[in-house]
């Protein structure tokens, strides 16, 4: 039997059977490949690093988006930097109240392999006439960018490789230009019990040019080694704060099917494990 490891750590990790592969190949930026295992259906990996499952990846996509959209309240323009599987522009496009969305993905190929491998992740939201594609480094695009948006996702990989300039203080000084008053910006953070460095880091860099900076958590399957964090940012301290009962009525108004995410969800997963919280006090 043909089998998939996972690079990420050295010493920990985790095998996928491969029952079929789809598509393999170097693009410009990075090995693609996308195959078939019987539990977590279609599974996407780049550089040696699974990215998304069919199974599971409504948690990660459900909890990155909705939890910013609905805090805001009053979102109508998005930039996703990553997200070339097309699951965080779904997800986005639930709400009709969003006027406008970028997408900024680095690599093309990610893109239309995906759109053919990974039709579920996409759903067509690329066809969405709200949606605009932008092919370019997410570093780039936030440096030169002279738009304004009310949420920014930023859906990277690990910071190994291409995804790696997405966790630089440059990055989220830029991103901090780019919104507009009362704005939020999320990230993708890691494993916070294999990753924990990463979360310390990444709180120290948003410090300088953000008022509330914390992080928020989901456990996800595929992303193995405990809850996944992401990095929240925002001027506007009460965001975070919002009661559950201010999170259901706008998720009512909102009218939005979701499988993980609920307005309770969203309240308690702002609530960090001691060791997290105890990481950041002795790192600040």
């Amino acid at each position: 039997m043909k089998t998939y490891s996972e690079t990420l750590y050295d010493s920990y990790g985790q095998e996928f059977a491969v029952d079929k592969v789809y598509f393999e190949n170097k693009t410009d930026h990075q090995h693609l490949i996308i195959f078939e295992n019987a539990k977590f259906g279609r599974v996407m990996a780049l550089d040696g690093i699974i990215q998304t499952t069919e199974a599971d990846e409504f948690i990660y996509h459900e909890m990155l988006t909705h939890v910013p959209l609905m805090a805001h309240g009053k979102v109508k323009r998005v930039l996703i930097i990553g997200g070339g599987d097309g699951g965080m522009l779904r997800e986005v496009c639930k709400h009709d109240s969003v006027e406008h969305i970028t997408q900024v993905e680095i690599d093309a190929q990610v893109v239309e392999m995906c759109k053919e491998y990974l039709p579920n992740h996409s759903a067509g939201a690329y066809d969405d006439p709200r949606v605009n594609i932008v092919i370019d480094d997410g570093i780039n695009f936030v440096r030169e960018c002279k738009d304004r948006f009310d949420v920014i996702i930023s859906d990277s990989t690990d910071p190994i490789g291409p995804g790696d300039v997405l966790f630089t203080s440059v990055f989220y000084e830029n991103c901090k230009r780019c919104l507009n008053e009362g704005g939020i910006l999320v990230t993708q953070n890691g494993v916070a019990y294999m990753q924990l460095d990463e979360v310390t880091t990444t709180a120290k860099r948003l410090q300088p040019y953000f008022a509330d900076r914390s992080f928020y958590c989901a456990a996800v399957p595929t992303y193995i080694g405990g809850v996944m964090t992401f990095a929240w940012a925002s001027d506007d301290l009460a965001l975070r704060g919002l009661s559950t009962e201010t999170i259901a009525e706008r998720f009512a108004v909102a009218n939005i099917k979701c499988r993980y995410y609920n307005p309770a969800i969203h309240t308690a997963s702002f609530a960090l494990p001691q060791y997290i919280l105890d990481a950041l006090a002795e790192n600040a």
